[in-house]
């Protein structure tokens, strides 16, 4: 079984250096919901767990042809014998089956089955879509920036000497101070560049919200209407005296019809009985998938409520924090925090968002505060005359770091550190 499903494992794997740039609502679309459907698919194709597909009974027709035909031939089950009495009672032995008047009676026809597999690797695919078109427009931005820094926390132990563990990279203090700049620098030049970039991650969950819905009603209408009741009825018929529901959506036992020219020349009918092995399984599948739809549904509804509220309260400073510590728990400057964000728009923002998500604390207040002193103050440094008159209050530099003080010595030049002035070319004489 395992060899069977290694296909899929690839889907599941835990890796601790992995970027994120989406939200766990999308990874239930893309990761989960696809690898369902694969193993479903695997499930469906794998004669090891439910035989042969369909084994039909014929005393004049050999096995294989007679499997074959009924196997590609819609089967089929004679409605008025859908009666759970008459089933209790012995009069007939299987949902459906039971003698019938073609001209008269109602049946039902089954031609569903011999598609599942395909119908269930082509949905894999669609949910996949949206994130793949997200990929393509997110363009691996976010990871050029934070790969190889989810564990930068350690590095104020490593100084000059950075350590890896197998695939795990720790840079050191020197290196992290470097791609801090980079990362300045990139969030900077967004705020008048690639303005799109929220746009399409709104489009893509959007996206996966219209896929879901249109694979529900495609479902629905390839088992004929059954699927959008399939789960209240499943649980129904367990309560109550009636007949089951997946017998009458997945029979076990159908009828098919096979005709053939005697040793004469006159067209003989056979009537066969077929065990429909493969519905054992697809019962099953269909029942978890409505209850994850349903699940999966009303997450993603949830998920697009929550980017409305981003959409709109995303200049908010209350929200921005308790965003920011939903994305990773941690403390944030307001005063800085309020000054990036007065300059971002959702785009920006929700850039911001996913450093946080992938970043320590102890990098993401560093790469707050150089954004917050690469801004000024509108109210105050926008007037020269203010300014002018203003005291000069320069903070505390003697703690900062490599990174940190040329940055305030660049804001503000009279903090750079006092260098004697030389004496070289000039008149020392005293006035007389």
């Amino acid at each position: 079984m395992l060899n069977t499903f290694s296909s899929v494992r690839q889907y599941l794997k835990f890796d601790i250096t992995r970027v994120i740039i989406d939200n766990i609502v999308f990874k239930l679309h893309y990761r989960w919901t696809f690898v369902i459907l694969l193993v479903a698919t695997l499930l469906i194709t794998s004669r090891q767990y439910i035989g042969e597909h369909i084994q039909c009974i014929s005393d004049a027709v050999i096995a294989p042809v007679i499997n074959t035909f009924c196997f590609f031939t819609p089967t089929f089950t004679v409605v008025k014998h859908y009666n759970n009495t008459a089933l209790k009672n012995g009069e007939i032995f299987s949902p459906g089956i039971g003698p019938f008047n073609q001209n008269e009676d109602k049946i039902k026809r089954h031609g569903y089955y011999q598609w599942v597999p395909f119908v269930l690797f082509f949905q894999a695919l669609c949910f996949y879509v949206p994130h793949f078109l997200w990929k393509k427009w997110e363009g691996g931005r976010i990871k050029a920036l934070v790969f190889g820094l989810r564990m930068v926390g350690l590095t104020k132990y490593l100084k000059n000497d950075s350590l890896r563990i197998g695939k795990l990279n720790i840079p050191s203090m020197a290196e992290a101070d470097e791609r801090i700049k980079d990362i300045r620098r990139t969030m900077i030049d967004r705020m008048r560049l690639n303005q799109s970039w929220g746009a399409h991650l709104v489009f893509a969950e959007v996206l996966n919200l219209v896929n879901l819905l249109l694979q529900i009603t495609w479902t629905n209408r390839f088992l004929a209407g059954e699927f959008l009741t399939l789960g209240p009825k499943a649980l129904h018929s367990r309560w109550v005296d009636e007949m089951n529901a997946l017998d009458i959506v997945f029979p076990k036992v159908t009828k098919c019809k096979f005709f053939k020219f005697g040793a004469s020349g006159s067209l003989q009918e056979h009537d066969t009985l077929c065990v429909m092995a493969l519905n054992i399984m697809n019962e099953k599948i269909y029942v978890i998938l409505w209850f994850w739809y349903a699940f999966l549904l009303i997450v993603t509804v949830l998920g697009l409520i929550w980017r409305l509220l981003t959409l709109f309260f995303y200049k908010n400073l209350t929200f921005t924090r308790w965003s920011l510590y939903w994305a990773k728990p941690g403390k944030v400057d307001e005063n800085e925090i309020s000054a990036v964000i007065d300059k971002c728009n959702f785009s920006n923002w929700m850039f911001l968002f996913f450093l946080r998500t992938n970043l320590s604390e102890f990098l993401f207040k560093k790469i707050i505060y150089h954004l917050a002193s690469e801004f000024p103050d509108p109210d105050r440094d926008n007037d020269i005359n203010a300014y002018r008159d203003r005291v000069p209050h320069y903070p505390d530099i003697s703690g900062l770091d490599t990174t940190d003080s040329p940055l305030l010595h660049l804001r503000h030049p009279s903090t750079a550190p006092h260098q004697q002035p030389s004496t070289s070319g000039i008149n020392t004489k005293q006035p007389v």
